[in-house]
Protein backbone atom coordinates (compact mmCIF):
# COMPACT_ATOMS: atom_id res chain seq x y z
CA UNK A 1 0.00 0.00 0.00
CA UNK A 2 1.10 3.34 -0.92
CA UNK A 3 1.31 6.53 1.59
CA UNK A 4 -0.77 9.39 0.09
CA UNK A 5 -1.10 11.75 2.89
CA UNK A 6 0.28 11.71 6.30
CA UNK A 7 -2.76 11.41 7.78
CA UNK A 8 -2.95 8.12 5.89
CA UNK A 9 0.24 6.87 7.38
CA UNK A 10 -0.77 8.24 10.87
CA UNK A 11 -3.47 6.24 11.17
CA UNK A 12 -1.69 2.99 10.00
CA UNK A 13 1.45 3.91 12.60
CA UNK A 14 -1.05 4.34 15.52
CA UNK A 15 -3.22 0.77 14.00
CA UNK A 16 0.54 -1.01 14.12
CA UNK A 17 2.26 0.56 17.14
CA UNK A 18 -0.18 2.52 19.37
CA UNK A 19 -0.72 -0.33 22.37
CA UNK A 20 -2.71 0.76 25.11
CA UNK A 21 -1.59 -0.73 28.26
CA UNK A 22 0.64 0.14 31.16
CA UNK A 23 3.93 1.10 30.09
CA UNK A 24 6.71 1.56 33.01
CA UNK A 25 9.17 4.38 31.58
CA UNK A 26 13.25 3.97 33.19
CA UNK A 27 12.40 7.07 35.34
CA UNK A 28 9.29 4.93 37.15
CA UNK A 29 6.81 6.79 35.84
CA UNK A 30 4.18 4.74 34.44
CA UNK A 31 2.06 5.57 30.50
CA UNK A 32 -1.23 4.13 29.69
CA UNK A 33 -0.77 3.79 26.04
CA UNK A 34 2.67 3.15 24.50
CA UNK A 35 4.37 2.98 20.77
CA UNK A 36 5.82 -0.32 19.99
CA UNK A 37 8.47 0.21 17.91
CA UNK A 38 9.12 -3.34 17.33
CA UNK A 39 5.55 -3.51 15.57
CA UNK A 40 6.52 -1.04 13.58
CA UNK A 41 9.61 -2.25 12.46
CA UNK A 42 8.28 -5.32 11.64
CA UNK A 43 6.19 -4.58 8.94
CA UNK A 44 8.28 -4.13 5.76
CA UNK A 45 6.12 -1.77 4.14
CA UNK A 46 5.52 0.43 7.53
CA UNK A 47 8.94 0.86 7.65
CA UNK A 48 9.41 1.77 4.66
CA UNK A 49 7.00 4.35 4.50
CA UNK A 50 7.81 5.73 7.52
CA UNK A 51 11.27 6.02 6.38
CA UNK A 52 10.43 7.95 3.16
CA UNK A 53 8.10 10.17 5.37
CA UNK A 54 10.98 10.71 7.52
CA UNK A 55 13.51 11.57 4.61
CA UNK A 56 12.06 14.94 3.85
CA UNK A 57 13.05 15.42 7.73
CA UNK A 58 16.88 15.12 7.22
CA UNK A 59 18.80 18.47 7.03
CA UNK A 60 20.32 18.88 3.65
CA UNK A 61 23.92 19.14 4.67
CA UNK A 62 23.96 15.67 7.38
CA UNK A 63 26.62 12.96 6.27
CA UNK A 64 25.48 10.66 8.75
CA UNK A 65 22.33 9.22 10.44
CA UNK A 66 22.99 7.44 14.05
CA UNK A 67 20.38 5.37 14.86
CA UNK A 68 20.16 4.09 18.88
CA UNK A 69 19.97 0.81 20.08
CA UNK A 70 18.00 -0.92 19.81
CA UNK A 71 14.69 1.18 18.56
CA UNK A 72 16.58 3.55 16.53
CA UNK A 73 18.44 0.45 14.54
CA UNK A 74 15.65 -0.13 12.00
CA UNK A 75 14.67 2.98 11.37
CA UNK A 76 18.13 4.07 10.54
CA UNK A 77 18.98 1.16 8.32
CA UNK A 78 15.35 2.06 6.20
CA UNK A 79 16.55 5.88 6.42
CA UNK A 80 19.95 4.75 5.37
CA UNK A 81 18.28 3.32 2.27
CA UNK A 82 15.93 5.90 1.97
CA UNK A 83 18.35 8.97 1.25
CA UNK A 84 21.55 7.24 0.72
CA UNK A 85 23.47 8.47 3.22
CA UNK A 86 25.49 6.25 5.19
CA UNK A 87 24.76 5.20 8.75
CA UNK A 88 26.37 4.46 12.19
CA UNK A 89 24.74 2.41 15.53
CA UNK A 90 25.19 3.72 18.48
CA UNK A 91 25.15 1.30 21.84
CA UNK A 92 24.09 2.65 25.04
CA UNK A 93 27.17 1.17 26.37
CA UNK A 94 30.41 0.09 25.11
CA UNK A 95 30.74 -3.65 23.72
CA UNK A 96 32.35 -5.44 26.09
CA UNK A 97 33.98 -7.88 24.03
CA UNK A 98 35.43 -8.27 20.63
CA UNK A 99 35.55 -4.61 19.33
CA UNK A 100 33.96 -2.61 22.66
CA UNK A 101 32.84 0.10 20.65
CA UNK A 102 29.93 2.10 21.36
CA UNK A 103 29.78 3.38 18.24
CA UNK A 104 29.62 0.95 15.03
CA UNK A 105 29.20 1.57 11.39
CA UNK A 106 30.63 4.32 9.01
CA UNK A 107 32.92 6.59 10.61
CA UNK A 108 31.51 9.82 12.06
CA UNK A 109 34.17 12.08 12.45
CA UNK A 110 34.35 15.19 11.20
CA UNK A 111 31.42 14.93 9.74
CA UNK A 112 27.26 16.00 10.64
CA UNK A 113 25.50 13.58 11.94
CA UNK A 114 21.56 13.23 12.55
CA UNK A 115 20.30 11.21 15.56
CA UNK A 116 17.39 8.81 14.76
CA UNK A 117 15.46 7.23 17.38
CA UNK A 118 11.80 5.99 17.78
CA UNK A 119 10.54 7.60 20.68
CA UNK A 120 11.15 10.80 22.42
CA UNK A 121 10.12 11.72 26.02
CA UNK A 122 12.41 13.28 28.13
CA UNK A 123 15.27 13.83 25.63
CA UNK A 124 17.75 12.04 27.93
CA UNK A 125 19.12 9.50 25.60
CA UNK A 126 19.23 11.73 22.77
CA UNK A 127 21.62 14.27 24.78
CA UNK A 128 23.72 11.85 26.03
CA UNK A 129 23.87 10.04 22.61
CA UNK A 130 24.87 13.68 21.00
CA UNK A 131 27.62 14.20 24.09
CA UNK A 132 29.42 10.88 23.02
CA UNK A 133 28.76 11.16 18.93
CA UNK A 134 30.64 15.24 19.56
CA UNK A 135 32.96 13.60 22.17
CA UNK A 136 33.70 11.24 19.12
CA UNK A 137 34.61 13.92 16.77
CA UNK A 138 30.81 14.25 14.87
CA UNK A 139 29.19 17.41 14.35
CA UNK A 140 25.17 16.71 16.16
CA UNK A 141 22.95 19.70 15.54
CA UNK A 142 19.87 17.59 14.84
CA UNK A 143 17.37 14.35 16.02
CA UNK A 144 14.96 12.86 14.14
CA UNK A 145 12.01 10.64 15.88
CA UNK A 146 8.94 9.06 14.73
CA UNK A 147 6.69 9.91 17.75
CA UNK A 148 7.15 13.07 19.85
CA UNK A 149 5.50 12.61 23.33
CA UNK A 150 5.32 15.94 25.32
CA UNK A 151 7.09 14.72 28.23
CA UNK A 152 10.11 17.78 28.03
CA UNK A 153 12.21 16.28 25.40
CA UNK A 154 12.42 19.27 22.83
CA UNK A 155 13.00 21.91 25.37
CA UNK A 156 16.09 20.04 26.67
CA UNK A 157 17.47 19.03 23.01
CA UNK A 158 17.27 22.71 22.91
CA UNK A 159 18.79 23.41 25.44
CA UNK A 160 21.81 21.56 24.16
CA UNK A 161 21.34 23.13 20.90
CA UNK A 162 20.10 20.52 18.70
CA UNK A 163 16.88 20.62 16.78
CA UNK A 164 14.00 18.30 16.87
CA UNK A 165 12.26 17.14 14.00
CA UNK A 166 9.71 14.78 14.32
CA UNK A 167 7.08 12.94 11.88
CA UNK A 168 4.37 12.71 14.76
CA UNK A 169 3.38 13.93 18.00
CA UNK A 170 1.18 12.24 20.26
CA UNK A 171 -1.72 14.10 19.35
CA UNK A 172 -1.06 12.95 15.63
CA UNK A 173 -2.05 9.36 16.97
CA UNK A 174 -5.48 9.55 17.83
CA UNK A 175 -6.59 5.80 18.07
CA UNK A 176 -7.39 3.98 15.10
CA UNK A 177 -11.14 4.47 15.42
CA UNK A 178 -11.21 8.19 15.98
CA UNK A 179 -8.70 8.43 13.09
CA UNK A 180 -11.12 6.66 10.91
CA UNK A 181 -14.38 9.20 12.03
Amino acid sequence: MKVTTASALAVRIAEAACVTDAFTLADGQVLDSYFDEYRLAADPQLLHDVADAMAALVPEDAKVLAGIELGGVPLVIALSAATGLPAAFLRRLPKRYGSKRQIEGTSIEGRRVVLVDDVVRSGGQLAGMARILRKAGAEVTDALCVLERPLGGRLLLEEQKMTLRSLLTESDLASPAEARS
